[in-house]
Formats: C-alpha cells, sequence, structure tokens
C-alpha cells in the first residue's frame, strides 16, 4: 500500500507500512581479518548466506503490509542526476579519505559510469585496487600494501542507526564511529533528494558535535520518547535533540534518557530494550541495577526541565505510557549464561510490525519461548550470518511510515 510522502512514527508498534532497508552485498566480501575491527566487526559473515537470511526478513515485512524501500534503491535514483553525483562524489572520496592525485582518477572514474547501479555498489563495497589500477600516477606504488582505494560499508544494512524518524520529522545522527559516517552522508543525500523526504523537519544532523545513533532512539508513544545514554550516544546530543523536539509541535512532552552501561555488547538502547506490544516489552536483565531514568520535559517557557525518576522500569512504564500493567520479558529467562549469550545474539533486539506482534532471530529460543507465553505473534527469521555483524531485526529496519494506535 502507498502512502504519502514525508515520514510518520508516533509508536514503536503502530502497523509497519513503510520501512528503509539494505541488503548485505559484496561490502561483506571485503571484510578481512584486518580490517574487520577498524570495520566494528568482531567476525566476517558470508554476504550469500546473509543476503538470503535477509531476504526472509523483507518477505516478512512485505507480506505483513510494509513497502520495503532499499537504500541501493534510492541511491541509484539520487545519483542518476550527474550534478548531485558530482557533489556526492566530491563528500564521499573526502570522507573516505581519498586524496589527490587518486582522488582525481578515482571520482573520474566513478562520475562517468553509465551503469548507476554499479556505481551505487562500489560505492557501498569498497573499491579493491585490483579492480581499478591507477595508470595515471607513479605515486601510487607508495600504497602498494593497501588493498582497497577506500573501504568498504559493512555497517550499510543497520538502517536503523544514521537516521531516526520522530513523529512527523526525523534525525539525521551523527555516529560515532568515523567508518561509518559514510551512511550518514548517503542518508543526507537521500533526504535531500529523494522526493519521500523532500520538507520534512530535522531535528538533528549529522555535523552536530555530538554523536546520537538511532539504536538509542525509541518512540515510546505520541507523547514520550526514550532516548538512551550508551556507548555511541552522548548526553550533549540527547540535550540537543530534547530541546528540538519538546518545541516542536508534535505532541511530544516526555523525553526519557536511560542511562546504560558504555559496552560493546550493549551498543544501544535498542539492545538491551524493545516495546513488542502495548504493555509488553523486552529488557536484558543485567542493565535493570545500573539503570538510571531521567525526565527531560519543556516548561511554559520551553526552558527543559529535568529530573531523575529512579529505575524502577516497569513502574516508569506505567505512569509515562499510562498503563495499568507492564509485563517485562527478561533476554534469556532467569539464567544469566542464557542471558548473555541470547543478549549478544540480539534476543532483546525486536521490530514490531503491529502490536503484539514482532521478527526475531530464531536462535534465541529461550527469549522466542517467553515472548510466545506472553501471547506475542513472532516470525522467527534465520540468523547464522546475520548475527555476525551485532544487531538484530530493529537495528536492521528503519521505518518511516506507521500506523497510529487505536
Amino acid at each position: 500500500m502507498a502512502y504519502s510522502n514525508g515520514v510518520h512514527v508516533f509508536s514503536e508498534i503502530g502497523r509497519l507500512r513503510r520501512v528503509i532497508l539494505h541488503r548485505p552485498g559484496p561490502e561483506l566480501d571485503n571484510l578481512t581479518p584486518l580490517n574487520m575491527r577498524n570495520l566494528l566487526f568482531d567476525d566476517i559473515p558470508d554476504y550469500v548466506a546473509a543476503s538470503k537470511e535477509h531476504d526472509e526478513l523483507a518477505e516478512v515485512l512485505r507480506k505483513a503490509g510494509a513497502e520495503v524501500l532499499y537504500v541501493a534503491d534510492i541511491m541509484e535514483e539520487v545519483l542518476s542526476d550527474l550534478d548531485v553525483r558530482r557533489a556526492f562524489l566530491t563528500d564521499f572520496l573526502k570522507e573516505a579519505r581519498v586524496f589527490q592525485l587518486s582522488n582525481r582518477l578515482i571520482f573520474d572514474y566513478l562520475y562517468q559510469m553509465t551503469d548507476v547501479k554499479h556505481l551505487v555498489d562500489i560505492v557501498i563495497a569498497g573499491l579493491r585496487r585490483d579492480e581499478f589500477t591507477l595508470n595515471g600516477s607513479s605515486l601510487s606504488t607508495l600504497d602498494r600494501k593497501k588493498t582497497l582505494h577506500f573501504d568498504p560499508m559493512p555497517n550499510t544494512y543497520y538502517t536503523r542507526d544514521p537516521m531516526t524518524v520522530i513523529g512527523r520529522g526525523l534525525s539525521l545522527n551523527c555516529m560515532w564511529a568515523d567508518t561509518r559516517r559514510r551512511e550518514s552522508l548517503l542518508t543526507e543525500y537521500a533526504l535531500n533528494h529523494y522526493a519521500s523526504f523532500k520538507g520534512v523537519r530535522r531535528y538533528y544532523d549529522r555535523d552536530e558535535n555530538a554523536t546520537l545513533e538511532g539504536g538509542d532512539v525509541l518512540v515510546l508513544s505520541k507523547e514520550v520518547l526514550a532516548v538512551g545514554v550508551s556507548q555511541r550516544t552522548e548526553t550533549a546530543a540527547v540535550k540537543t535533540l530534547a530541546r528540538r523536539v519538546l518545541r516542536a509541535d508534535d505532541g511530544f512532552r516526555h523525553v526519557l534518557v536511560f542511562f546504560i552501561p558504555e559496552r560493546r555488547a550493549f551498543m544501544h538502547l535498542d539492545t538491551v530494550f524493545t516495546m513488542v506490544d502495548r504493555e509488553i516489552f523486552t529488557v536484558h536483565p543485567e542493565i535493570e541495577g545500573p539503570l538510571e531514568i531521567y525526565d527531560i520535559t519543556a516548561n511554559s517557557e520551553g526552558e527543559l526541565e529535568v529530573k531523575n525518576i529512579g529505575n524502577h522500569l516497569a513502574d516508569i512504564l506505567k505512569k509515562y505510557l499510562r498503563l495499568s500493567e507492564v509485563e517485562l520479558i527478561r533476554c534469556g529467562g532467569k539464567s544469566k549464561i542464557d542471558a548473555q549469550r541470547e543478549q549478544w545474539n540480539d534476543g532483546s533486539n525486536t521490530l514490531a510490525i503491529a502490536p503484539g506482534e514482532v521478527v526475531v532471530y530464531d536462535r534465541n529460543r529461550v527469549t522466542n519461548r517467553l515472548l510466545k507465553e506472553a501471547g506475542i505473534k513472532l516470525h522467527e527469521i534465520s540468523s547464522s550470518e546475520l548475527s555476525r555483524g551485532r544487531g538484530g531485526p530493529r537495528c536492521m529496519s528503519q521505518p518511516i511510515w506507521r500506523e497510529d494506535l487505536d
């Protein structure tokens, strides 16, 4: 079903109608044991198997009535305009740290491509030195130990992080790691030149001076936004975002700030906490003790006010979401071993496609059983390769239109 241009997300669980994905591709083949840590990977997924697993996700979303847009298709349309392509490649090669004579030669090579799809593939996958020889520069011999002219973007299939839709506006996020900044550059060009996003209000930009990533932002209701302060999102960013969201006219009245431990395993708020139904949430039990939550509101003059509201998650959710009961499904159940293993494999990182209906990884057997026992409808997708990138179904999706809740 087609929806009007613009964005519309006022909950985590409203029926999903339009979403952006990226199908993993040959960028994963350009991961090696030498570069994978710098590119934020702990392992090297097989891209052919990962793409098939990702197709399962896309098919579930389509069958549920969502329109699926792909990053590569959006960028192919955007870069078909040669003026836009010229500006994009100038920015891209600068951020990819391609310098001097090689920059000019690589720019010409990419700019002159008639196959725009192939151009987009190279931008995301990286350019190997054995695929393009810098014949015009004798200085290129100094780079003989380099295997790539510029790095791949293997995190692109985590479309959640570079952009966040909040109500009828969005945040173009400032990424924590330099290697992911080019993902937000793709997003910026999509926002500037793709019809669906023209004129949409922006709450944040990629060049702000504090990091903010989409995995830390949850739209809990039409009045309540939750933002995690984590390994990858800073308090300065939360204050800026809160000020702009609360002063806008979209109806948000509270920004709940979740302080979670700054660990690789926890990474973002949505790796330890997600919403699956009106009163049901997943949570990783290891954050419940150290969790601190603050409420940011705006007074009648628009000035921000902050108060500590403790860490009793169920009571806080009941109060702010106006619920009589709240059920917390603890990742891995009562076993500390199961909790740690399944949280590492994104047992808490669910994607709601409707109230009480979620997409999960099939490997998280304990958490999935508990979700089923709570009455949640599960769509379990294969995850042997996708999960190696340390992100789950919510991480891999960027909802841009959800139906409002009744």
